[in-house]
């Protein structure tokens, strides 16, 4: 009730950017002012996956967190797991503002970030510091996207070189190809452009568990030849999935939504296709490979449904936004 009174009245006047750095400082504040260790502690249901014993089936997908500098906190407001980034090997500023927008008739938001973070060394030396620290955190998930300004012929490089940087520090590392905002990306979920990517960052992971995160866009053949390559690789998993390119189907009027420009959408209005895609990946790798759920989540009982089609974990980021800092803990109460 207050946090919908305060993004009522308070954060939905802010542009959705100022807003999300806003909440950031206080996620942060709350958690050093020791205020989310006053929260009751509740009944969750452990999940094992790719070796790892996660409290919970309910994480944060990336975007939220991008620099790893709120991980301790996020875990304290109840996810299981907090996937940061996307990060890059090299640093970089991201799109030119505005990037995020916010279609509240659908609860949704368009963003075009960018990949905005600090790059790999930065974050790995943050990370490190983290982990000296001894403190307890939330499964910290990684994912590492190409860097803007490295041309797509080198991309096995760039890779390669930010999991070579934040291997050690991950708990799993996710493999982004599939954000609508950096030029080219999605061309590398191909199988003939994915496999090398995946086996670079593979040899350079340390033995820790590598998923690649796919887009909703793909069409199923795609979906089908991307799952048996993950399989056929080891791969730990298969990520589904990223924000959608498409604009079918919104409650916001075209027009405002043609102004907003490109970008990636998130939110509810992904909800039936993120869950066509898991049963399809489901049905395609049998029992051999993790899926983690992304995309249209904010209930406890859609939670459930991802798990009964075949989900191993389950993230979202959109409802955070929309619900509040006490959503992760009404979907992993049980």
């Amino acid at each position: 009730m207050l946090y919908s009174l305060a993004f009522k009245f308070f954060l939905s006047k802010l542009d959705p950017e100022s807003a999300h750095h806003f909440g950031m400082f206080a996620i942060r504040m709350a958690s050093k002012l020791r205020l989310t260790k006053l929260l009751p502690k509740i009944k969750t249901k452990s999940v094992q996956a790719f070796g790892l014993d996660f409290n919970s089936p309910f994480g944060l997908a990336a975007g939220f967190d991008k620099n790893a500098v709120a991980v301790r906190a996020l875990g304290e407001l109840g996810f299981s797991h907090v996937e940061i980034g996307t990060v890059t090997a090299i640093a970089q500023d991201g799109n030119e503002k505005p990037r995020l927008f916010r279609l509240k008739a659908d609860r949704a938001l368009i963003n075009r970030m960018g990949f905005n973070n600090d790059g790999a060394a930065v974050v790995a030396r943050r990370l490190e510091k983290l982990r000296a620290s001894k403190q307890a955190l939330p499964i910290i998930g990684i994912n590492i996207g190409k860097s803007r300004v490295v041309d797509l012929e080198d991309a096995v490089k760039d890779y390669e070189t930010s999991a070579t940087l934040l291997a050690p520090h991950a708990d799993y590392l996710a493999v982004n190809v599939s954000s609508p905002n950096t030029p080219g990306l999605r061309s590398l979920q191909s199988v003939e452009a994915l496999k090398p990517i995946l086996e670079a960052v593979i040899a350079q992971a340390k033995g820790k568990p590598v998923l690649v995160k796919i887009a909703p866009d793909l069409a199923d053949e795609d979906v089908v030849a991307v799952s048996k390559l993950a399989v056929a690789l080891g791969l730990a998993g298969v990520i589904a999935t990223n924000t959608t390119i498409s604009r079918s189907g919104l409650k916001t009027p075209e027009s405002k939504v043609a102004a907003m420009g490109a970008g990636g959408l998130s939110g509810a209005p992904l909800d039936d296709r993120s869950l066509e895609v898991l049963r399809l990946i489901r049905q395609t790798v049998g029992s051999e490979l993790a899926i983690i759920s992304v995309g249209g989540l904010e209930t406890k009982e859609q939670v459930q449904e991802r798990i009964k089609a075949g989900a191993t974990l389950v993230q979202g980021y959109t409802g955070f936004i929309y619900f509040g800092p006490l959503w992760a803990r009404k979907l992993n109460r049980i």
